[in-house]
């Protein structure tokens, strides 16, 4: 166990935060000293900025304190530059790294493209900001659901076109009907417990298969197909990994049930796009509520954008102006269990990245 009155430990903020809650991390011990130099970070063009004004540009001589910054501390808050190739850089430079807490929460992606073999990656841990997304991720899959229920995308093309239809087409009730959330962590947990506040029955999948509390049932990817049969909506919430690559394929699209409403709050590689854009076409799915794709920013040419059944969200589901203190916050409770010795929540696994 740490003693964290005698252990001197060294903090750097690497990324754009707000002057109060760098002050906050500071509060944490009278041991943590915080390196924090607001002239050499980018300004925040919007709230939880991390990657900061892309026009910014530090001097030759602002760029050298920066790293002579990054490379005296243990801890830094924020990958470098917020890249992956800020991390490889520091993980060369800096032998004392003990930690990385990455802005995302699903940092395995970066810690992959810096291209680090896994023998340098166990030198020092990285932890991801998973969960403090899964409030603001849930309440976008409740929306998403709830779009597709209530035709929403429709009563968009008949307002644009001012038209007033003659019969009337009933909207179907949330309330009865069934939800399955591919992957049963702190994100789909949350979108079941909205869920299951608008009356909905939930299942889904988790690696381990075990009994979940409010679950009806819970399953592994090879048993998702059985869920589909019954569920009225669906939300994605699996990382990107060679485990969940184009997971909703032709054959998953398939064993829905016509009608079925569809979100991805996780990651766009883990749906076969083409698959589900025949899946909207023949009607198995009615629905689309996309805030992520195989290829970010989406191309111009996909299909997607124009889809009259799919609404598109360009990566910001997750983004609220809580955002920076939730994950200060998160990271603060993360530096008091590193100083008292424990284990540190939501590391990225070297060999999986995730």
């Amino acid at each position: 166990m740490m003693n964290s009155m005698t252990t001197q430990t060294t903090v750097a903020i690497a990324v754009p935060l707000e002057a109060e809650l760098v002050d906050r991390i500071r509060a944490v011990d009278p041991s943590v000293t915080v390196l924090y130099e607001p002239d050499l970070l980018p300004p925040e063009r919007f709230p939880a900025d991390h990657s900061g004004d892309p026009d910014f540009k530090r001097t030759p001589a602002q760029e050298e304190q920066y790293w002579d910054m990054l490379n005296r501390a243990q801890i830094l808050y924020g990958l470098p530059n917020e890249s992956p190739a800020g991390l490889a850089r520091i993980a060369r430079e800096n032998p004392r790294l003990q930690w990385v807490h990455a802005m995302a929460a699903g940092a395995g992606g970066a810690v992959k493209a810096s291209g680090l073999d896994q023998e340098t990656l166990r030198k020092f841990k990285v932890t991801t900001s998973a969960g403090v997304h899964a409030l603001p991720l849930a309440e976008f899959a409740a929306f998403g659901i709830l779009n597709g229920f209530k035709r929403s995308a429709e009563l968009v093309q008949d307002q644009a076109a001012k038209m007033w239809p003659e019969l009337r087409t009933p909207t179907r009730l949330v309330s009865g009907s069934t939800l399955v959330v591919t992957g049963l962590g702190e994100i789909g947990l949350e979108t079941a417990r909205i869920a299951r506040a608008l009356g909905m029955k939930v299942s889904g999948t988790k690696r381990t298969v075990e009994p979940i509390e409010g679950i009806e049932q819970v399953a592994d990817n090879d048993g998702l197909a059985g869920l589909l049969a019954t569920a009225d909506a669906v939300v994605n919430t699996l990382p990107g990994t060679p485990f969940t690559e184009k997971l909703f394929s032709r054959d998953v699209f398939a064993a829905m049930k016509p009608g079925t409403v569809f979100v991805n709050v996780g990651r766009g590689t883990v749906v076969d796009e083409d698959a589900l854009l025949e899946a909207l076409d023949n009607g198995q799915v009615s629905y689309a509520c996309l805030d992520v794709f195989a290829v970010e920013p989406l191309p111009q040419d996909s299909p997607l954008w124009d889809h009259p059944k799919v609404l598109v969200s360009p990566h910001t589901s997750a983004l609220s102006a809580a955002e920076n203190r939730l994950i200060a916050e998160r990271f603060a409770s993360n530096l008091r269990t590193f100083l008292d010795g424990g284990d540190l929540p939501h590391l990225v696994d070297p060999v999986h990245f995730y």
